[in-house]
């Protein structure tokens, strides 16, 4: 590890300096479960964790570091069945009304009906930034890794390695950014039937409870925010910080937005009678 006057010197503008980075692997060490009454469980030694959803609560957890920026990998079995009205959820997020909020959420469905991801962006407190899509795997029966990019230039949305979303810093249109505020990884199982499925149409049938979807191989390389207001990375080991979609990425990227998004809040003009976001016409 870097000594104090070294890491001071190689501080640059991010405030992002010379430490160890945080690689994890076991959910005793990284996470804490936050809620549940006990319907979150640490399995296998630390290797699964598995949450929980009843008539009565759902359940989650959240890591003990916070992050300002990186790359954050989860393994997940989705909810398998009668899964409608539950949603499962694998996000990063800051707190305050005015927070920094980077979401993928999984809206289960009825058996035989695909899920929807659902996927949200907020900076400084304002969301409304859905795009939806379908997979092109039945994620009930395997896990699959979800990550998310998060680095001064976009965030990137990530399914088993594939690109499915980009959220490109647009402050140079005055689209705000999350850059400045550190977030914490989050995941939860819980009841939305009020609008999870078709809209809330299709109601979570308690009968098939408890619903039950499992995590493992959480991963976050990451800038760990410090007491001190900065956060730290190590040398050389940064090499998420300026990662840019290569021409194979951006083809798969296209690939998935054309076969498989169902929703893409920059064409909805009925949603925006005033125009759209800025940032649907950024470029």
């Amino acid at each position: 590890m870097a000594s104090p006057q070294s890491s001071t010197a190689a501080c640059f503008f991010l405030a992002l300096c010379l430490a160890s980075i945080a690689l994890a692997g076991n959910f005793y060490q990284d996470v804490d479960i936050t809620w549940g009454d006990g319907r979150a469980k640490i399995l296998d030694d630390g290797q699964l964790l598995t949450l929980s959803l009843d008539k009565y609560s759902g359940s989650g957890f959240q890591s003990r570091n916070q992050y300002l920026y990186g790359k954050f990998d989860m393994h997940i079995k989705l909810v398998p069945g009668d899964s409608a009205g539950t949603v499962a959820t694998f996000y990063l997020s800051s707190q305050g009304n005015t927070h920094d909020e980077i979401d993928l959420e999984f809206l289960g469905n009825l058996s035989g009906d695909p899920y929807v991801v659902h996927t949200n962006l907020y900076t400084q407190g304002k969301g409304d930034r859905e795009q939806q899509f379908y997979l092109w795997f039945d994620p009930t029966m395997d896990f699959h890794t979800y990550s998310v990019l998060w680095n001064p230039r976009h965030v990137v949305f990530y399914v088993d390695g594939t690109p499915i979303r980009e959220f490109r810093n647009g402050e140079f249109a005055g689209v705000p950014y999350p850059k400045s505020q550190a977030m914490r990884a989050y995941a939860s199982l819980w009841d939305a039937d009020d609008w999870a499925t078709r809209g809330g149409q299709v109601k979570t049938d308690w009968s098939k409870a408890p619903f039950t979807a499992s995590y493992r191989n959480y991963t976050a390389d990451g800038c760990v925010w410090n007491n001190s207001g900065a956060a730290s990375c190590a040398m050389g080991s940064h090499s998420w910080m300026w990662q840019e979609l290569d021409p194979n990425a951006m083809d798969r990227l296209k690939w998935v937005q054309k076969n498989y998004m169902i929703y893409n809040y920059c064409t909805d003009v009925r949603r925006f009678p005033q125009g759209l976001p800025r940032e649907c016409n950024a470029s």
